[in-house]
């Protein structure tokens, strides 16, 4: 895959604020059964207790928790489709980024601040505090540019590295069903 230039990448940003601020629609789905492996899915299962059903997170672990266990705050991430389309270019090449949810959507912290809930498919989840920054996978997958670009001013704002989540009522959620904001109960 060939890795697009910071200035390619800043070219895409107008496109990827065009995304909706609500009713965005999934475009990929992807379970990651274990480290580094991918299964695109039309359908999941997000759960309180394990987030996408058939997913590794639970049982991969987190060096982002001081007992190594999963972080709770980072069970489901979600990603601007339209920012892994400018990253990656064809769709076979989006799951590496390592996210479940590719989504339509603004995903910016100004229209999604931590404590947002959005309803997908019969599944709600809250939008969560830590930073979606990138790691040495994206670098290797999308190149350096990719990740300064995701780090920028303009990248934090839109969070084009993606937003992480944790799931507040079970559900199934499909390819192509519609991303709401809604209240919390």
């Amino acid at each position: 895959m060939e890795h697009r230039t910071l200035a390619d990448l800043r070219a895409g940003l107008d496109h990827i604020r065009q995304s909706p601020f609500d009713g965005g629609v999934i475009e990929l789905i992807v379970a990651r059964p274990g480290v580094d492996e991918r299964e695109i899915v039309a359908e999941a299962t997000l759960d309180p207790e394990h987030g996408l059903v058939g997913d590794c997170w639970r049982t991969r672990g987190s060096s982002s928790t001081d007992d190594g266990r999963a972080n709770p705050l980072k069970q489901v991430n979600f990603m601007n489709s339209r920012a892994i389309a400018l990253l990656a270019g064809s769709q076979e090449h989006w799951p590496l980024a390592g996210d479940q949810f590719y989504v339509d959507l603004n995903l910016g912290g100004e229209n999604l601040p931590p404590g947002t809930r959005l309803a997908l498919g019969t599944a709600v989840v809250e939008i969560t505090d830590p930073w979606h920054k990138g790691c040495e996978k994206f670098v290797a997958r999308y190149g350096e540019d990719a990740l300064r670009f995701v780090r920028s001013p303009e990248g934090r704002e839109l969070n084009l590295r993606g937003v992480h989540s944790t799931v507040v009522v079970a559900g199934t959620v499909r390819t192509g069903d519609v991303v709401r904001k809604v209240a919390a109960t």
